[in-house]
């Protein structure tokens, strides 16, 4: 058995332990990765297991037996055992365990699944009946009705449920949201929330509820890449005492429709045009376009698609919305409204459009490898769960309807307040198994939690668990591990397509006595809707206030900060340059006159137009006046968490100040950045010191776009050389006009010098992102460094067109 040593205290190479894309030459392991973390120390062992196991095997010895007399006679393959049980792991947080994971004990050779079909008996013997999601039932005689004549209700979920599966027992990649990641993890409440609502979540202070979450990309198709400008999906699922509640967020708060009838047309939309299925993955095309420009309700989520949260810089640094308005009931049965928030601690980044666009092709699982590279070195991402609470009384008085989700409500009217935190910490052994087979509904509620009569959470609540259907094969995809509930699972329901439960038994209805009347229906201990008068004519339309399409369109626009603004009106100019008919760019432009006049005048300057007249309004109430809301910049939440897992790219070549390097290389790494050796070729190369260092990764396989800032330290002629180097010359270039920090040491300024970069910025002031010193004062620019680094970027470089 090989096995691999540490290099003592060193943590050279330890980035390329950090990170999924190329590693240096040098085969010694480092000492350690730069800070006492005993997930980042599993990943290093992980690193030593996967190394040794390579090491065992130089060739295939059994090759030539394939061949001739010899592969008459079936040959034993070859078998190594592993250093550590780390080197066979799917991932170094498999030890992370909760009641739905597992103890967090590997079995080393083991299927569950070949275990006895004890595995998956099911009984039902004094068992209270439930949904499939593990909720109680109170009634399972009567359809939740509008009086006891009045029509069934669409929000009936245990009806819905039953006769669906019903439906579908005589026995393909998601329409929407068909790319995403996912991750394990627990939500832990801060408080005990019983007065606001009986979920069980939130039932005391430090409760831990296991979860599982799948972060995605709206509109493009499965294999299409992580950066396009779109939605992202942020879905959790929670793994309650009371069945499955799946809080189906998105990292924009407000959404495109206002009446699920028309949620295909904006699929269509803005999918690939059906006659020649271009382009992939994007809205800057004419059916988008032609469709946003005759549905001026999509206004306000037209703003943030256009705005920087289209591209958020890691699904770690973007906020999430549960988008409509919930009810939360206690145990008294008073109900509130709520709306639920995310944010990451680690603040809210974004990535530019051009950084974003070279991303697309560079590397299309820019943020899937990022979340995987995060939690795999115990740098877990973590988020606040937020709630806006307010009541009918407080809700009839805002100015815009609660149940229009193309509406948010300002922070500075209801302000958000913390409940708990969400953690991720446990990567996805099998990606198919767990991500792409984990089904989220947003009908998937418990007791505490209601719907409000918004249309389309209405029309969603029908949509996704059809949809599941036919994506994962029947009516039990409820019974795939990943989506199979904590809470016990009881009820009638035998068959369908990939049945897994084998049930004892001759008995599948209700009420009976041949099995004791169970599983027993529990009355109001179970899953009860909130009382809510309905009185109503059968008829098709909106409330007039869902009329007001441009009020808190224009609340967006003047919230934002004047580089947001820019890229708003950059990206809007991006989209309909690449619309080829003039009516639908003509038209939109007039629909942007009513959010604002100077948007309007940028964009049609930009597209050679003249400003249309504005497009009429569809409503003669008086529009409400918002004052500027600054919750809803990017630039409010920097995060709580420094330069964490920040990707550094610092440049060496023969000659380089070795000394200066180490030193930068380890101050990173102790803030828990990850710094990365870039050079021409993989490699040593020589330093001043005499030590030579061992190139991590090389310009052509992780450009520029893929780090958060840059290091060039300077020595002897390594940064002569570098200089010569058209690419590293781009690069330098690209950091700067994406406004990422740079250090340079002594005659490394030499390199920034070769780029063109400007010493000040375009106003004059001195660039905050840019730190030059002498090597003697390296402790000092290393700190300035990790202070601009945390600031994330320095936007006051941007001018139009790029200077750099």
């Amino acid at each position: 058995m090989v096995t691999r040593k540490k290099g003592g205290p060193s943590t050279d190479g330890a980035g390329s332990v950090l990170s999924t894309v190329a590693g240096p030459s040098d085969p010694s392991l480092p000492g350690s990765l730069g800070s006492a973390n005993p997930i980042a120390e599993r990943l290093l062992e992980k690193a030593g297991g996967d190394a040794d196991l390579a090491d065992e095997r130089p060739f295939n010895a059994t090759k030539p037996l394939e061949y001739g007399a010899e592969a008459l006679t079936p040959h034993t393959g070859e078998s190594y055992a592993p250093s550590t049980p780390l080197a066979t792991a799917s991932t170094s947080t498999e030890n992370i365990a909760s009641s739905k994971l597992g103890d967090g004990i590997p079995r080393l050779g083991d299927n569950a699944l070949n275990s006895s079909l004890d595995r998956v008996r099911a009984d039902d013997t004094e068992q209270r009946l439930t949904t499939n999601q593990g909720i109680p039932v109170s009634s399972n005689q009567d359809s939740l009705k509008i009086g006891l004549r009045g029509p069934i209700a669409l929000e009936d979920f245990v009806m819905r449920e039953k006769i669906t599966h019903f439906d579908h027992e005589r026995i393909p990649e998601r329409v929407v949201h068909a790319r995403g990641s996912g991750a394990h993890g627990y939500f832990e409440s801060y408080q005990d929330l019983c007065q606001l609502t009986r979920a069980a979540p939130f039932a005391y202070a430090g409760k831990r509820t296991p979860v599982f979450v799948r972060f995605s990309t709206a509109t493009g198709e499965r294999g299409s890449p992580d950066t396009a400008r779109d939605v992202r999906g942020f879905a959790v699922k929670f793994y309650t005492d009371e069945g499955n509640w799946d809080l189906v967020a998105n990292n924009i708060p407000v959404f495109f429709i206002q009446d699920p009838m028309k949620f295909p047309d904006v699929a269509h939309a803005v999918k690939p045009e059906p006659h020649h299925a271009m382009p992939q993955a994007s809205s800057a095309h004419d059916t988008f376009w032609d469709f946003a420009s005759l549905s001026p309700e999509i206004t306000h989520m037209l703003m943030w698609l256009m705005s920087d949260r289209a591209i958020p810089r890691s699904y770690r640094m973007m906020q999430g919305f549960g988008v409509h308005t919930f009810k939360l009931i206690n145990t008294s049965g008073e109900v509130r409204l709520c709306k639920f928030h995310w944010t990451p601690l680690q603040g809210t980044h974004s990535l530019v459009w051009d950084e974003a666009f070279k991303l697309r092709g560079l590397d299309t699982d820019f943020h899937r490898r990022d979340l995987w590279e995060a939690i795999e070195a115990g740098n877990f991402p973590e988020y606040e769960l937020g709630l806006q609470v307010f009541t009918e009384t407080q809700a009839e008085s805002f100015p815009f309807d609660i149940l229009d989700p193309t509406k948010l409500i300002p922070e500075e009217l209801i302000p958000v307040f913390p409940v708990g935190k969400l953690v991720l910490n446990r990567n996805p052994d099998n990606f198919f198994a767990e991500t792409e087979q984990v089904a989220f509904c947003t009908q998937h509620i418990i007791p505490g939690i209601d719907f409000t009569n918004d249309p389309v959470l209405q029309g969603r609540n029908h949509s996704y668990p059809d949809t599941q259907i036919t994506r994962l094969g029947g009516p039990n995809f409820h019974e795939i591990p990943i989506n199979a509930p904590l809470a016990d699972v009881h009820n009638n329901q035998r068959e369908g397509f990939h049945r897994q439960s084998i049930n004892r038994g001759r008995v599948n209805y209700e009420p009976n006595s041949l099995a004791g009347g169970c599983p027993f229906q529990v009355g109001r201990a179970g899953f009860v809707s909130a009382p809510e008068p309905v009185v109503g004519n059968k008829m098709r339309g909106k409330p007039e206030l869902f009329a007001d399409h441009y009020s808190q369109a224009r609340l967006f626009w003047i919230s934002q900060s004047a580089p947001e603004k820019a890229h708003i009106i950059d990206a809007f100019r991006y989209e309909l340059t690449r619309v080829e008919t003039l009516a639908i760019r003509i038209r939109m432009v007039a629909g942007l006159v009513n959010v604002d006049a100077t948007l309007a005048h940028a964009l049609a300057c930009g597209l050679g137009i003249a400003v249309p007249p504005p497009l009429p309004l569809a409503t003669s109430l008086p529009l409400p006046n918002y004052a500027p809301s600054p919750a809803l910049s990017l630039l409010s939440r920097p995060g709580v968490t420094g330069i964490r897992t920040r990707q550094v790219a610092i440049f060496v070549a023969p000659g380089v100040d070795g000394a200066a390097v180490r030193a930068v290389y380890a101050a990173l790494l102790d803030a828990g950045a990850v710094p990365r050796l870039v050079g021409q070729r993989l490699g040593q190369v020589s330093s001043l010191d005499g030590v030579p260092l061992h190139v991590e990764t090389t310009i052509e396989v992780t450009p520029s776009v893929v780090y958060d800032a840059m290091v060039a330290p300077g020595g002897g002629d390594g940064a002569i050389a570098l200089g010569r180097d058209a690419r590293m010359i781009d690069f330098v270039r690209e950091q700067y006009r994406h406004g990422k920090p740079i250090l340079a040491l002594g005659n490394g300024a030499g390199l920034l010098s070769a780029a063109g970069i400007p010493a000040t910025l375009p106003d004059g002031c001195d660039d905050p992102g840019i730190v030059s010193m002498d090597p003697a004062l390296a402790p000092l620019a290393i700190g300035q460094f990790r202070q601009a680094l945390a600031r994330h970027r320095t936007f006051e470089r941007g001018t139009e067109p790029p200077a750099v």
